[in-house]
């Protein structure tokens, strides 16, 4: 196996039959990459010739190519060696052992391309014997035996990319009942057990932005403790969420009107979360409605 290179602004990804190809370009999207799924092997230099020339508007691409690709075993070493020439790409191999890869298909319920109608280790042994010289051509070789599409996530971050994974972007948006949930929420906190400023009168008219109506909310009884167990709550949650491979969450938090309360709670949440060096964005959804 090569040295992998520095560059990995062109990536080509293949490898074995169930390997998780899919889940890498999955992956490598949510890092920004454009992904083309099994062009042809002939035409993989033209399109290097265009992206060279800066007539593809992309500034990172992988693409994913195997045996699918009726000439991939044929064309593609020689296609490999010439881009090689013109630019730095980097080739990154999948594999499984036959086990995982049988039991892979088995749960699919799907029959292996290269032996449809024979037992699938038959297919996985014929295109491992096929695939080898490929193989031995590859940058990178991820074994993803025992990998779930977390961990492979990662992996692809750490060796492929030499970066972590995104971290989880938060969006805190504050609502009020009466104008519908937000359908798109992750989480949603319910403020209205807190005092209203809606019933004292000075206060009515004004808004969550307001530092009366803040100073109201934040002072009344109860409410240092709700954002104590809210805060709890979001920092147990988040890692875990980051953790499955979500890169956004969305938090709803909700009053009668979408005025007040919730906007005053959604704005210390904001606060804590960035306090804790995060990706956060707030919208007050119902504020001037």
């Amino acid at each position: 196996m090569k040295s992998p290179a520095k560059d990995t602004r062109f990536l080509i990804v293949t490898g074995l039959s169930g390997s998780g190809k899919t889940v890498v370009s999955r992956a490598l999207e949510d890092f920004g990459y454009y992904c083309m799924d099994n062009l042809p092997a002939k035409l993989i230099e033209n399109f290097v010739d265009l992206w060279v020339r800066g007539k593809v508007e992309v500034d990172r691409t992988a693409l994913v190519i195997d045996i699918r690709e009726p000439r991939f075993l044929t064309d593609f070493p020689a296609v490999f060696r010439e881009i090689r020439k013109k630019m730095p790409v980097r080739l990154v191999f999948l594999e499984a052992s036959d086990e995982a890869l049988a039991k892979r298909f088995n749960e699919t319920r799907r029959p292996h391309p290269m032996a449809p109608r024979k037992p699938i280790l038959e297919g996985v042994r014929l295109e491992r014997k096929r695939l080898s010289g490929i193989r031995q051509m590859a940058d990178e070789v991820v074994d993803t035996s025992g990998l779930n599409i977390y961990q492979l996530k990662d992996v692809i971050a750490e060796r492929v990319l030499r970066r972590k994974r995104p971290r989880t972007q938060v969006v805190v948006t504050s609502f009020g009942y009466k104008h519908g949930l937000p359908l798109e929420s992750d989480l949603v906190f319910d403020t209205r057990l807190l005092p209203n400023p809606f019933y004292v009168d000075r206060l009515r008219k004004r808004t969550g932005k307001s530092p009366s109506v803040r100073k109201f909310v934040l002072e009344s009884p109860g409410t240092r403790a709700f954002l104590r167990r809210l805060f709890g709550y979001v920092d147990f949650v988040l890692p875990r969420f980051a953790r499955e491979g979500k890169t956004a969450v969305a938090i709803a938090v909700g009053c009668t009107g979408g005025k007040h309360r919730s906007v005053v709670v959604a704005e210390e949440l904001k606060a804590h979360l960035k306090g804790g060096s995060g990706v956060v964005r707030i919208y007050h959804r119902d504020l001037y409605k």
